[in-house]
């Protein structure tokens, strides 16, 4: 990628316990350039909200190790002092975080929040500040914002929470913006909403994205490139139509073969994974997804057992980490989900 606003490198979190070390997150890559939607897309427990943490600076070093490289414009924030983080989140790089309703203090109105937000990073007076909380109100459609102004979380939907959420992380007009599963326990329609208003705001502004989410169809509809995370690692990293129409990796192929397809017949049953998410203190020693992985057999050596794969390119934006052949992903991925999967090499010719 030229130019990327965001370049995260070889990042690592790990959090002692009683049990053993959890890897949160083990050896993570990716960037995300201006005026583009990354996702990061996983079942729970993949590492996706824990990277998302790490990015904004919000793990405790005391309790956790966090290593590798985050660079925001060419600024390093894993080595930065600590309130130089914190000046830059909020104004720079902001969150929406996962759950609004825990996110937001319920002791305090809407605007006491808001105009909050704004004094900890512009010297502007009180009045001011409302202004901007108000005009901000209006422009994430939110219906008599002097009204909502004070009001307090508790007395708003979990929609109308949500676009406050939305609201605050863009008052000081952030560069950055990481959405954690910002359309969870809302309804279809408010989703819908949701997803217009982040790709409306994306173009006002030019922020790059980086949207969390299980769900594939969100994705769908807003991303430009894909990262596929499981165990703490990245399966899969590629553009839309890359993980879409060209997956390769199994774990892939479970998360497309999950969701409800237009164009399936109506008695056509869902392919849902098999088994469970693996513990990230006891890793399997070789792939990951091994144990839930119907493949395996046909690599020989049983290296899915023994030997981690690497994540290798199949084009300059496209890489998957599995030990299948090239040529029997493709083949097997067109027979499961019905794409065409051509060779790189002949796209090329």
């Amino acid at each position: 990628m030229s130019d990327p606003f965001l370049q995260v490198k070889d990042l690592r979190v790990q959090f002692p316990t009683e049990d053993g070390v959890v890897s949160a997150v083990d050896g993570v890559d990716f960037a995300v350039a201006k005026n583009k939607v990354l996702a990061i897309v996983g079942e729970s427990g993949s590492g996706k909200s824990v990277t998302s943490q790490a990015i904004m600076g919000l793990i405790n070093r005391k309790t956790a190790k966090v290593t590798g490289e985050i660079r925001l414009d060419g600024e390093e924030l894993l080595t930065a002092r600590p309130e130089q983080v914190r000046s830059l989140r909020g104004k720079r790089m902001a969150m929406i975080f996962q759950d609004p309703l825990s996110s937001l203090h319920p002791f305090y109105s809407i605007g006491k929040q808001l105009v909050e937000a704004v004094n900890v990073h512009q010297d502007v007076s009180r009045s001011a500040a409302m202004q901007q909380a108000r005009d901000m109100l209006d422009r994430v459609g939110i219906p008599n914002p002097d009204r909502r102004l004070k009001d307090y979380p508790h007395n708003l939907s979990g929609g109308m929470r949500q676009r406050v959420m939305i609201a605050m992380a863009l008052l000081n007009n952030p560069e950055l913006l990481i959405a954690d599963e910002p359309t969870t326990a809302l309804d279809v329609t408010v989703q819908a909403q949701i997803i217009n208003l982040l790709r409306d705001l994306q173009r006002e502004f030019g922020t790059a994205i980086i949207l969390i989410t299980h769900d594939l169809g969100v994705v769908a509809d807003m991303a430009d490139d894909v990262v596929v995370m499981y165990g703490g690692r990245v399966v899969e990293r590629g553009s839309i139509d890359d993980i879409y129409y060209r997956p390769e990796m199994p774990y892939t192929w479970g998360l497309l073969g999950s969701v409800p397809r237009m164009d399936a017949g109506r008695n056509e049953r869902l392919q849902p994974i098999p088994g469970q998410p693996p513990s990230l203190i006891r890793l399997p020693k070789g792939c990951v997804f091994r144990p839930r992985c119907a493949y395996h057999e046909l690599v020989p050596g049983n290296r899915c057992d023994t030997e981690r794969p690497d994540l290798l390119p199949v084009t300059p934006e496209h890489a998957v980490r599995c030990h299948l052949d090239p040529a029997q992903r493709r083949e097997i991925a067109a027979e499961r989900l019905g794409v065409a999967t051509a060779d790189p090499a002949m796209e090329d010719k």
